[in-house]
């Protein structure tokens, strides 16, 4: 096997993020694995997330470590390789006969100031530090208009850029130039302004992103908040999730929080118009809680707290099983912190057309079990 140990050994402490991807082994037991540079206790180390079709697992290495790691991974589990340092990105590929392809280009975005070595606070840094360039981030409190991160802000600054590193995991491979997408149940909307920020000031994309919600007045000021951005591809109707139609096709979904079924209308939504990439912050799983039932495992329904989270995880299952059953490669990850909300899961789909049979037969076992009714499952069955 060639050895590629030369490439990772002039890596110093600038590079702060890597990935590989591209597996080489059919069997590998990883898709990606991305490496962040993080502080700790002033010491620079990295974090690999080595995710697989359903989980991520994660495993913290020193400095010295990180070469060796990456010189082993790259060349025997993975073909493609991408690395940032803060003024290149460096890419690197392996084609069939083992020729390396090298590329060199400037980065578009420079990290942050507080992704440098010598800071303990900040794990990720899509958004940065640059208030100037993301309005949004001051009228929400989290920076001053100086560009400072607001000390007692800090928690929601990291729910913020945890959303958007979920969503970069799947935006970075985007191919188009334009990107179209819709937020159901946006409320007043401050994830959807940082999350059009983010698609068009940090990825570069042409952006068209419709935020749906229910009240007019809510409405009404998400669209004064966008002209006074000056943010020209986001518009914001007043409508319900059952019923609301695109103009055109749409290649993302969110849906942050919609209060039970409406969530199974946003996925059903999503699967319907073929949408590439879905993610979901489910809340409210009252359905399956109403009817959950088993003599063989009553232990889980018999307590009311244990039988109220034990709905809510079972709902997010299904939901996550009937989307794979769909062509959906289907994750649930932690959002937030489980202190800042017990509503910290998320469903993260991509489209791959590849339907898993298996999936939907799981599900159906599970209800019939528990005597329950889904309503994701119902709507996609009864639409065959």
């Amino acid at each position: 096997m060639a050895d590629f140990s030369e490439i990772f050994a002039g890596v110093t402490e600038d590079m702060y993020k890597c990935v590989l991807s591209n597996p080489a082994p059919k069997d590998c037991a990883y898709r990606k694995i991305t490496v962040t540079r993080l502080s700790v206790a002033g010491e620079t180390a990295y974090q690999a997330e080595k995710l697989t079709e359903t989980q991520a697992f994660h495993e913290n290495l020193s400095f010295p470590d990180v070469r060796a790691f990456l010189a082993a991974e790259f060349g025997a589990r993975f073909r493609q390789c991408a690395m940032w340092d803060g003024e290149f990105e460096y890419s690197y590929k392996l084609t069939g006969k083992n020729r390396l392809l090298k590329n060199k280009r400037p980065v578009r975005t420079p990290p942050a100031a507080e992704n440098r070595p010598g800071h303990d606070r900040i794990k990720k840094y899509i958004l940065g530090d640059a208030a100037s360039a993301a309005p949004p981030l001051v009228d929400m409190g989290i920076f001053t208009s100086d560009g400072k991160i607001v000390k007692s802000m800090y928690a929601k600054y990291r729910q913020v850029n945890r959303f958007l590193e979920i969503v970069d995991d799947e935006v970075s491979g985007f191919p188009g130039k334009s990107i179209r997408a819709v937020d159901f149940g946006c409320g007043k909307s401050w994830l959807t302004f940082v999350l059009y920020h983010y698609l068009t000031e940090i990825r570069g994309l042409d952006a068209s992103v419709t935020g749906l919600d229910l009240k007019a007045g809510v409405v009404a000021g998400c669209r004064a908040a966008a002209e006074k951005y000056g943010y020209g591809g986001l518009k914001f109707v007043c409508g319900d999730i059952k019923n609301f139609q695109p103009d055109a096709p749409v290649d993302m979904v969110v849906c942050l929080h919609a209060c039970d079924t409406a969530t199974d209308y946003a996925l059903f939504n999503a699967v319907k118009w073929g949408a590439g990439m879905i993610f979901c912050v489910p809340c409210c799983q009252h359905e399956m809680n109403a009817a959950l039932r088993s003599r063989e495992f009553a232990l889980l329904t018999r307590h009311g707290l244990i039988k109220e989270r034990f709905a809510a995880l079972a709902t997010d299952a299904v939901r996550a099983n009937v989307l794979e059953y769909l062509g959906y490669r289907t994750q649930t990850l932690e959002f937030t912190e489980i202190d800042s909300t017990p509503k910290n899961l998320m469903i993260r789909a991509v489209r791959t057309g590849k339907r898993d049979e298996n999936a939907l037969a799981d599900a159906e076992r599970f209800m019939r079990e528990f005597g329950a009714r889904q309503k994701l499952y119902d709507l996609v069955k009864e639409s065959l």
